[in-house]
């Protein structure tokens, strides 16, 4: 399995339809006198970029390079829409405008958690060959400055026959992969993409073949694979998981805990199969991964995204996680950290040399992820505890301890350090709360002016390394 800790910088493409997911937040509270109807007092409205916005997005948020290319309406629709664009800062330069177009935009109303109706305003049918032909020499022009290719078609009609078959043919010709979430029931214009994204129904559709067992799954995949001439055949199975064929068939569960809403996951799947294959070829890993992102959205109300953070949090809350995705480096920490301070996440901050972990480690550790959202712990590198130790320590490699400690539950990231003291790392992270032992005194303790509140920690008696140390030694 990659380590998923480490940001993958690729820079991908989405091509697609654009649309507005408008949600109107409300409540009801009586029945209209004209009619056998809800009536829905509106608080709130929330608008997001959806459809292949919405795949854009996720990309954003996973920490990709990402542009958008797509033809659009001139309405008011496409100035909001250009507005959300910069809201998430992507940029517009590859939006195309059309006249006679309206941009599409779903207005869901939402009452007690629940839809309550949904109404649409858009255009749906192809675009124009003038559009087509913009649309096609700017793909040309700018083919070779991205790693991978993400066509988006919910139908909206961008992406055409002519249109979609002429940017396979070019990234093919260019070695670009190009992955696909598909619409309709005629896939042959996807023929000679790396691989479609089509849920059961879809693929049911497709194929002409009723998916109802795994034999049935198995013979759509494989038609799929051979109509379409694709690298990798894959159906996504809602709560069955993800299935894929290469040489074989695998199915990959799904790892969703609580599902809320499912808008929105498609393009997360999607997403975060890019994200992964834009630098990696191993299938496996892309799928457990979009696994895993579309368990955190589907978590959400609404067309949501995810991040890096959410993923790996949620993976070690299923106890599915590598103890190395939970260690990182100086480098990595303050952009993690910022993204936990929008989420309004409380950071618990520590450190120690845990040389040999025994259950004063375990309980000290508990004790301080108790005091907040994401507990952060600094180890002292191999050098750094030999200055506080002496010559003799530690008894194990930095990397042994690091690994045992972010396996730990209770623990969500292992930062190692090589100064004397963690100054310099909780100066970067200004943790909300930073916790010690209790036989220190505060005035004592090393970066105390960059965390918000100091906890002191009993610690459990008769429990350390130096003797556990002894206790040996005097076998």
């Amino acid at each position: 399995m990659i380590n998923i800790a480490e940001k993958i910088q690729s820079k991908i493409l989405v091509i697609g339809d654009l649309i507005i997911d408008n949600y109107l937040w409300g409540e009801c509270n009586r029945v209209s006198p004209e009619a056998p109807v809800q009536v829905i007092n509106i608080k709130k409205e929330t608008k997001l970029i959806g459809g292949a916005g919405n795949v854009a997005h996720n990309l954003v948020t996973l920490g990709c390079n990402v542009n958008v290319l797509s033809v659009i309406g001139v309405c008011d629709i496409s100035s909001q829409l250009r507005e959300l664009f910069k809201e998430i800062n992507l940029n517009t330069d590859y939006l195309i405008e059309q006249k006679d177009r309206i941009t599409s935009k779903k207005t869901r109303i939402i009452s007690s958690q629940q839809q309550v109706i949904r109404y649409d305003i858009e255009s749906d049918e192809d675009i124009n060959k003038d559009s087509e032909r913009k649309l096609l020499n700017l793909f040309k022009s700018i083919v070779n400055n991205f790693d991978l290719i993400i066509l988006s078609d919910y139908g909206k009609g961008v992406l055409t026959q002519t249109i979609t078959q002429d940017i396979l043919n070019i990234s093919n010709l260019n070695g670009i992969k190009v992955i696909v979430d598909p619409k309709g029931k005629d896939y042959s214009k996807y023929t000679g993409a790396y691989l479609l994204t089509p849920n059961k129904k879809e693929a049911s559709e497709a194929t002409g073949i009723e998916i109802k067992d795994n034999v049935s799954l198995e013979k759509a995949l494989i038609t799929l694979k051979k109509n379409c001439n694709l690298q990798i055949s894959l159906i996504t199975l809602s709560e069955g998981g993800i299935a894929i064929y290469d040489k074989k068939m695998q199915i990959y569960p799904t790892v969703a805990r609580d599902v809320f809403d499912v808008t929105g996951a498609g393009d997360t799947v999607i997403a975060s199969l890019g994200y992964i294959l834009s630098k990696y070829t191993n299938i496996e890993d892309a799928v457990k991964f979009s696994n895993l992102a579309a368990g955190v959205v589907v978590g959400k109300i609404g067309s949501s995204t995810t991040n890096l953070e959410e993923i790996i949090s949620y993976e070690s809350s299923l106890h599915l996680s590598e103890c190395s995705e939970h260690i990182i480096s100086f480098d990595q920490i303050n952009e993690i950290v910022e993204n936990y301070r929008l989420q309004n996440k409380k950071i618990v901050f520590t450190n120690g040399c845990f040389d040999i972990i025994h259950i004063g480690h375990v309980k000290y550790l508990e004790k301080s992820k108790k005091m907040g959202d994401i507990l952060i712990v600094g180890i002292n590198s191999d050098e750094s505890v030999k200055k506080l130790k002496g010559s003799s320590r530690p008894i194990n490699h930095i990397n042994d301890r690091a690994c045992i400690i972010a396996a730990l539950e209770s623990v969500d990231y292992v930062v190692p350090f090589d100064e004397d003291t963690p100054a310099n790392l909780i100066k970067i992270i200004k943790p909300d709360v930073l916790t010690k032992g209790s036989d220190y005194k505060i005035k004592n303790i090393a970066g105390r002016e960059f965390a918000r509140e100091i906890k002191l920690i009993e610690f459990i008696d008769d429990k350390s390394t130096s003797s556990t140390i002894e206790k040996i030694r005097s076998l």
